[in-house]
């Protein structure tokens, strides 16, 4: 069905239209009106003794009135032939883009064409990984808990049918005396995680560089399970994700850099001319994208602001205690540069 939507424009008979030669009503009908002027000057001039009396110029002018008419029905003639055969061929191209595109939906539309999956896609991969192995691991220990538990001798009975007296039941640990719902084999695992350091909350911002990056992947997994810097990383994500749509990649952007000192007047609160230096964005096109996208598109507008947000939170608390290294770092991650390029958008940096 594909195949024969595909090879159909090509098969309308326009090819073949314009290859076909021989007249075509347009010669048809300049030959007739040719031939029809002709024939009535030529009567004119026969039944007229003007052009003899007026020696060679009435021949000279005789000439000119039978033949300009002639020439300008042929010169009208070969024009709408040409309007007519660029008609043609715009009707053609218009059947091979039609075709091509038809062809490049069907094979973005084929099976095995998205082979890179998303950034988001690996990480629930990696978590939905370790939840099956901590599953597993926590099945095997309950299963041999409790066969250790259940496991009892075989009864052998005596000669005279009676079975011998029971063994005395061990006793069982105070654990399970005491609780009457036991626990899960999982004590081993600590209940407290370390706190999210600055190298690794940095880390996790600038997003893990490719899929063989387990660094940025471990940084990224630590940050996620922090309350605070989850929504940051989770809102970052989505904004990036829109921008991509537009065509616009935090690698390609190559803002001014600002002083440590200028990130940390705007984490107090100082807005204006003295921290304009943020919105160190000069790439017109991509200002230009981003502005129309937030005035088109309310769904984006939400997500940015609301990313805005995020990192103005997040940075007063990161300012507190980080370096200026620190401060650097973090100017040079992928989602600074695109606080960096909403901050200007929105006016945020005066």
């Amino acid at each position: 069905m594909a195949e024969s939507d595909t090879k159909k424009p090509f098969d309308t008979g326009l090819l073949a239209a314009g290859r076909r030669g021989g007249l075509s009503r347009i010669e048809l009908v300049a030959g007739l009106l040719s031939l029809t002027w002709l024939g009535l000057s030529l009567a004119i001039l026969a039944g007229s003794d003007s052009a003899a009396e007026g020696g060679a110029f009435g021949t000279v002018v005789a000439v000119l009135a039978v033949t300009l008419p002639v020439g300008l029905i042929w010169v009208l003639a070969q024009g709408a032939r040409t309007a007519r055969m660029l008609r043609e061929e715009a009707v053609r191209l218009q059947a091979a883009a039609d075709a091509l595109r038809l062809a490049y939906l069907q094979q973005q539309q084929g099976p095995g064409l998205d082979n890179r999956p998303s950034m988001e896609k690996r990480i629930e991969d990696l978590a939905r990984a370790q939840r099956e192995t901590q599953d597993a691991i926590a099945t095997f220990a309950t299963r041999r808990d409790r066969a250790a538990e259940t496991a009892e001798a075989p009864v052998p009975v005596r000669a005279g049918g009676q079975p011998p007296a029971p063994p005395p039941a061990p006793p069982r640990p105070a654990r399970v005396a005491s609780d009457p719902q036991p626990k899960l084999a999982l004590d081993g695992i600590p209940e407290e995680v370390p706190p999210l350091t600055t190298e690794e909350f940095v880390r996790a911002l600038n997003f893990p560089e490719n899929a063989s990056d387990r660094a940025g992947f471990r940084a990224l997994r630590r940050a996620l399970d922090d309350r605070i810097a989850a929504k940051l990383v989770r809102s970052a994500q989505d904004i990036l994700t829109l921008l991509s749509e537009e065509g616009i990649y935090m690698d390609d952007l190559q803002p001014d850099r600002a002083r440590p000192e200028i990130w940390r007047r705007f984490a107090q609160g100082e807005r204006g001319l003295p921290v304009s230096a943020l919105g160190g964005v000069r790439d017109r096109s991509c200002l230009a994208l981003t502005a129309a996208r937030m005035k088109q598109d309310p769904i984006f507008r939400d997500v940015a602001h609301h990313f805005l947000r995020q990192f103005d939170r997040v940075l007063v608390e990161f300012e507190a205690v980080a370096s200026d290294q620190n401060l650097t770092d973090l100017a040079e991650t992928r989602t600074a540069r695109a606080f960096m390029l909403l901050g200007r958008v929105t006016g945020m940096f005066g």
